[in-house]
């Protein structure tokens, strides 16, 4: 028989646990605004980044396309003034075009007049000329330059004499200030709206995220103000959808650990009253075996039979009850104790001390179980433990026939056990599954048992992920008790 794994050990506690852990982790964990507002700000701030390159192009493309075009209109009104004498090119800016060379104080102007031979014929003389650009006879060309010592943009324009075989440039400059100032209007009327929209959507967002989270902070204030001992289901008045099906989920968990302590405290209060009687019965026998020999009365030996027997009593309800502590704890740490198990080994191994036992008494026993490989999913030591209490359960209430059967099924293995004794009510079937019941509640005082054999087969049943029926009169002549283990293999 393998070693009974210490299953009934309580868990020690670990040091920083409590108030201390949940409030680190409360600062380890990013609040629920900060995973919201943290990619929202990322994306808004990319968003941004491509607002300002993109209001920079814009800038830069009205910019020049304003500006350029009034450089060309520049250098076609004063190709308009340009006058043919037989004395060669003449220039007279009218009015308008002085006017329009003059428009901003603020901008450097600039323009002259160049024959093909490099000859300056009106204005300035230092002007930049551009390289590589051939003559433009339809339409002002557009080039940049330096001139004193500032980038400036150009605009030159050529024409020729209708009579004579002449040539003449008009070059216009101007500095690029009034350019440099269009574009950071433009990037502020693009930018400044754009941030300001950002300020106030984040502002809304917070705002909103607070809200909305403001009901989980009432729930969590509730929860801390409680008593340790109030297991209440929390309220879900004002709390968001998205977040009822968590309260429901704690409100289920809740439910169930109160479930648990009351279950907890009955098992108590019935575990000290199915001990009062046999401690008690132990210290009257042996006070009274005491006085016997003091006086040398002949009742010793059967005081010494009572007193055993009432000792075996106790500690078989001890056993039980280490037995039932052990499967508790088997529903917590079940499925990482499990493998696969052959069954009809461990069924033959746990049925051979009660087999004997029902030879003694004189009642039929027989085994049936498959001739092909039978493994399932369990525990060895528990499995046995399930075998021995329910055979137990029905030379303790059966008739005279126990049957145990092993069966191979579809995706699990079967086992039952069977006699021909009065049956269980209907009303009680789901009770005998119940600590310390015993037809009577737990304050029976038959000598028989104490009540845990079948609330220890369910639990560890339960435990291995399989589960029991429980049939009897009128539908089966007497009782069977039927369990089912997934196979080996399955998850």
């Amino acid at each position: 028989m393998p070693d009974q794994p210490s299953l009934g050990r309580e868990p020690v506690p670990l040091r920083g646990t409590g108030r201390e852990s949940q409030a680190s982790a409360a600062r380890a964990n990013r609040s629920l605004r900060v995973q919201l507002l943290g990619p929202l700000t990322w994306g808004w701030l990319v968003v941004a980044l491509i607002a300002a390159w993109g209001a920079y192009r814009l800038a830069q493309f009205a910019g020049d396309t304003a500006y350029d075009q009034t450089l060309q209109d520049e250098a076609g009104a004063i190709a308009t003034q340009v006058y043919w004498t037989d004395r060669g090119p003449l220039l007279e800016l009218s009015v308008q075009a002085q006017q329009l060379l003059a428009r901003d104080s603020a901008d450097r102007n600039a323009y002259m007049v160049i024959d093909e031979m490099g000859q300056i014929l009106a204005g300035s003389g230092n002007l930049p000329m551009p390289d590589n650009i051939e003559p433009s006879f339809d339409a002002p060309q557009l080039f940049d330059a330096s001139y004193l010592g500032e980038p400036v943009r150009g605009a030159i324009y050529s024409i020729r004499s209708p009579m004579l075989d002449q040539v003449v440039s008009i070059v216009v400059v101007e500095t690029r200030r009034r350019r440099r100032e269009l574009e950071r209007e433009i990037q502020l009327a693009v930018l400044l709206p754009t941030v300001a929209l950002g300020l106030l959507t984040f502002g809304l967002l917070h705002w909103g995220i607070r809200r909305g989270v403001a009901p989980l902070r009432r729930v969590a204030a509730t929860v801390e103000a409680r008593d340790p001992r109030d297991l209440q289901p929390l309220p879900l008045q004002g709390v968001p959808a998205e977040a009822v099906p968590l309260i429901e989920r704690i409100n289920v968990l809740l439910a169930n650990v109160d479930r648990a302590v009351r279950q907890q405290r009955r098992f108590v209060a019935d575990a000290a009253h199915q001990l009062r009687t046999p401690v008690a019965g132990v210290r009257v026998l042996a006070q009274e075996l005491q006085h016997e020999w003091r006086s040398g009365g002949e009742a010793a030996p059967g005081l010494l039979r009572e007193l055993v027997a009432s000792s075996e009593r106790m500690g078989r309800l001890v056993s039980q009850l280490l037995n039932l502590a052990r499967s508790e704890s088997a529903l917590r740490d079940g499925p990482a104790a499990l493998e696969s198990v052959d069954v009809v080994a461990v069924v033959r191994e746990a049925a051979e001390p009660l087999a004997l036992r029902a030879s003694r008494e004189g009642r039929a026993f027989d085994l049936q179980v498959p001739t092909q490989d039978c493994r399932a999913r369990a525990h060895p030591v528990w499995l046995g433990e399930v075998v021995s209490n329910l055979l137990d359960n029905a030379l303790r209430h059966g008739g005279s026939h126990v049957h145990l059967a092993v069966q191979v099924e579809p995706g699990g293995v079967g086992i039952e056990v069977c006699d021909d004794g009065p049956g269980i009510p209907a009303d009680q079937r789901e009770l005998v599954f119940e600590p310390f019941w015993r037809a009577e509640r737990s304050d029976t005082r038959g000598s028989e048992g104490a009540g845990l054999g079948l609330a220890i087969v369910r639990d560890v049943v339960q435990a291995m992920g399989g589960r029991i029926e429980l049939h009897s009169r009128p539908e089966f002549e007497g009782t069977r008790f039927r369990v089912w283990l997934p196979a080996a293999g399955r998850g």
